[in-house]
């Protein structure tokens, strides 16, 4: 269970469920009227998610978190309830939650009389003190039940109130609140990227000189020089002569040459995104009563940079 004095430290601090899983932040803590003990916390859950009650029976403070005895998914599907004027949750509102969560409602207002017994009790006897140092014996019995009867009255002034709000002041102010745009960012894959080497045929065409031999019948007259080479055979006769002619073809045939080196690098791009948001604001009337007749006068709130305006229209409400 976590104590008043724990409060400060479990407001704004994160929120883990039984099983060591973050469920979001504390924002607000519930009292119990009658006996000003924490009872509920309300917890945060993601950038635009919304406020889910949890009950603070079974919680602890542990290091710089607050440890709940219900799972992530219990607290998120918790009801949504509605507050009355001044953050107050309901007795009606409270009911739903015990349901939902299977607390023991009798035996949670059970501990609600017997604390405010305890407190009438003591009233009784600081009566009956006053009492016998001053009259008669008998007065002091009779104001005794008379701070008893206020007792009870307590008690079910409790009963039918609910729990109240920590941190809310009980003045005769009103206080006005509104919402406003949290923007946060983060990171999220978007896609991958790979790289595949795969292979393509294509033609290719080159052009080469190649050489081949031709015959070609070259006649020399007789001359002194070849008449004896020339006479040397005999005068008629049939004779034949072959020659081998040559020629060059291209042979062709591939080489891997390497072309060049290819990896994946990533660089960052910035650009503006606009993003849009319903937020609540409150609004505050005034009613006037003039012979019978109620007539309703809003009250327009500070503008930005007017006292009691925030500082700028994007400013958030604190905590």
């Amino acid at each position: 269970m976590i104590t008043r004095e724990e409060i400060p430290a479990v407001l704004e601090h994160p929120v883990f469920d039984a099983e060591g899983h973050k469920i979001g932040a504390a924002k607000n803590v519930y009292l119990d009227d009658a006996t000003g003990r924490p009872e509920w916390a309300t917890v945060k859950t993601g950038m635009f998610g919304g406020e889910h009650f949890v009950p603070l029976e079974g919680a602890s403070m542990v290091e710089d978190h607050l440890a709940v005895a219900y799972s992530k998914d219990k607290v998120k599907e918790s009801p949504q309830v509605s507050l009355e004027s001044g953050g107050h949750l309901s007795a009606q509102e409270e009911h739903r939650l015990y349901d939902y969560y299977g607390l023991d409602w009798d035996a949670a207002w059970r501990r609600t009389d017997e604390a405010a017994g305890t407190a009438g009790t003591a009233g009784t006897a600081g009566t009956a003190e006053t009492a016998r140092a001053g009259e008669a014996a008998e007065t002091p019995e009779a104001a005794g039940t008379a701070e008893t009867a206020g007792t009870a009255e307590t008690a079910e002034t409790a009963r039918s109130e609910g729990r109240g709000r920590a941190a809310a002041p009980t003045d005769d102010a009103m206080t006005r609140s509104e919402e406003h745009l949290r923007v946060g960012k983060q990171d999220y894959e978007a896609g991958r990227v790979r790289l595949r080497k795969y292979v393509v045929t294509e033609q290719e065409q080159a052009t080469v000189p190649v050489r081949k031999e031709e015959v070609r019948v070259e006649r020399e007259p007789i001359t002194d020089e070849n008449r004896d080479e020339a006479l040397s055979g005999p005068q008629i006769s049939e004779a034949e002569h072959e020659v081998t002619l040559h020629e060059e073809r291209p042979v062709v045939e591939t080489e891997v040459e390497p072309k060049e080196r290819v990896r994946l690098t990533t660089e960052e791009h910035t650009e503006d995104e606009t993003v849009t948001g319903t937020v609540r604001k409150e609004r505050i009337q005034r009613e006037t009563e003039e012979s019978g007749e109620v007539r309703a006068r809003e009250e327009e709130p500070p503008k930005p940079g007017e006292p009691g305006g925030p500082a700028d229209p994007g400013a958030s409400r604190p905590y």
